[in-house]
């Protein structure tokens, strides 16, 4: 699990590196939009991943609705072939998640738990990543809610509109 998470932050923050202080879809990597959803290339090493900003977002302390100040909130599946990872889920909620919590993820009726390290988010295997990557392909939204080290619950909705499209392109240009 714990090398899975390096191997994923690794990625992940390639592309929040390369995308600066705006969104990665704002990235001079991005080769192609599918509606909601941005593909980007990295080609050395070659890594493709498909990225999308959620619809909306809430807040909440003590059951009351607040005003925070978040980074990036960005949802990604990446393709590295070089390392043969295919299909890998993350999620950075753009702050700290709070310790020993994890990440729901919700798509239609079906609920992942995501394990968190820092602002970033992933499933513990990559049969989870599949199994995700399948409900995305046939879902509508996928909502994320975890918990920030400061107590505030958050709830990010991703419309999944042209994730199907999005992640063909991306699978195409990583040679699976």
């Amino acid at each position: 699990m714990l090398n899975r998470l390096i191997i994923s932050f690794g990625g992940a923050a390639l592309a929040l590196t390369l995308a600066g202080s705006a969104l990665a879809q704002d990235s001079t990597n991005r080769v192609d939009a599918k509606t909601d959803w941005s593909v980007f290339v990295e080609s050395n090493p070659t890594e493709c991943w498909v990225v999308s900003a959620p619809k909306s977002s809430v807040n909440t302390r003590n059951g009351k609705t607040v005003a925070v100040n978040r980074g990036d909130i960005l949802f990604f599946v990446s393709y590295r072939p070089g390392t043969n990872v295919k299909g890998e889920v993350s999620f950075t909620g753009g702050y700290p998640f709070k310790e020993g919590t994890t990440v729901n993820l919700k798509i239609g009726s079906a609920s992942y738990e995501m394990f968190v390290d820092g602002d970033w988010a992933w499933p513990a295997s990559a049969a989870e990543d599949a199994k995700i990557t399948t409900s995305m392909q046939r879902g509508a939204t996928a909502v994320v809610t975890g918990s920030s080290s400061r107590g505030t619950k958050t709830e990010d909705t991703f419309s999944l509109l042209g994730f199907t499209a999005a992640l063909n392109e991306a699978r195409k240009r990583c040679g699976e």
